[in-house]
């Protein structure tokens, strides 16, 4: 492994604000080669519009501050910052499909991304429900979705469902997998010999007995008996309402959370400009951004780029194997 690493960054939904970001990324030093695969008109106009300076240059070529090195992926269509076009919507998915694959290949160590516009990618006729699920398939893998912050993880059970399906798709198969997944890539990239996992019930007050809900006694006790004869150090089910207690927390290295609401809002709120999303699972790093499009900030200068700067950090030590992130 090369001491500087190299990786490949999608900026996502181009008339959102991941072009911007990148140009902001641009203005500093990563402590790694960096590809970006989006249109290079589409980060030369994101540079003139927030007035910061940018030079797009072939893939290889060394860069200073000031330039990024792009694998052109032209879009059909011009861009507005702000306005959304689903006629793009299938080159961004595009550059999704080739980061991954170059990254399965060995051609870059690890994957950083931009915010991708669900529905847009939807009104252009593909099928989408996230990035970490379409890497996912692509890999061929079972992964999980883990947000975090220097002082906070948050793995999730499920992802992008909606409420109503998932007591159905919370199976005793799928949170043994999620736990699993969970430790073995804490041990394995974080660093955390033993990770302690604090496992969110399903229903108010974890179900209270059976008498809100019984898929924390049907479902979730016989997993977690079970894992916990192996090894696995596991609390729970946890009422989500006092789980993010800070007494609570310090006894935690992950707290595992049913659904996407459950655990994400308290993260987030707690550091959302420094968070980011990891996909657990993958034979490479793969760090997202925690935000989304933010297309009403597109173009005017005002979008924090700290989630991404964060989230090539965190990739660059995920990929420099060896070095616990």
């Amino acid at each position: 492994m090369a001491v500087r690493p190299h990786l490949a960054l999608v900026p996502g939904e181009p008339s959102g604000i991941g072009p911007e970001l990148c140009v902001r990324i641009a203005q500093r030093e990563h402590g790694c080669h960096l590809t970006v695969l989006a249109d290079p008109v589409v980060l030369s106009a994101a540079a003139d519009a927030i007035g910061l300076p940018l030079r797009c240059k072939s893939p290889g070529e060394p860069c200073a501050v000031g330039e990024l090195a792009v694998m052109p992926f032209p879009l059909p269509q011009p861009v507005h910052f702000g306005r959304l076009n689903p006629d793009n919507s299938a080159t961004v998915i595009a550059a999704l499909n080739r980061a991954g694959e170059a990254c399965l290949q060995g051609e870059f160590d690890g994957l950083v991304t931009g915010p991708v516009h669900k529905a847009a990618v939807n009104a252009a006729g593909i099928a989408y429900t996230g990035t970490t699920e379409l890497l996912a398939e692509q890999a061929g893998v079972p992964v999980v979705m883990m947000l975090a912050t220097e002082s906070l993880r948050v793995a999730l059970a499920t992802t992008h469902l909606p409420l109503r399906e998932v007591p159905d798709a919370l199976t005793p198969e799928l949170l043994e997998q999620v736990l699993r997944i969970v430790r073995q890539d804490l041990r394995r990239h974080f660093g955390v010999p033993e990770p302690r996992m604090g496992v969110l019930g399903l229903n108010p007050h974890a179900g209270e007995d059976g008498l809100l809900g019984g898929e924390e006694i049907e479902v979730m006790l016989p997993v977690l008996e079970k894992l916990r004869a192996e090894g696995f150090l596991l609390q729970g089910p946890l009422p989500a309402d006092t789980a993010f207690l800070p007494a609570r927390l310090a006894q935690c290295d992950v707290i595992i959370a049913m659904y996407h609401d459950q655990g994400l809002p308290v993260l987030k709120f707690s550091g959302f400009d420094h968070a980011v999303n990891i996909t657990l699972g993958l034979p490479y790093p793969r760090v997202a951004v925690d935000h989304g499009t933010a297309l009403e900030l597109a173009g005017t200068g005002q979008a924090s780029g700290e989630s991404l700067w964060q989230a090539i950090r965190l990739c660059r030590k995920l990929a420099a194997k060896g070095e616990p992130a």
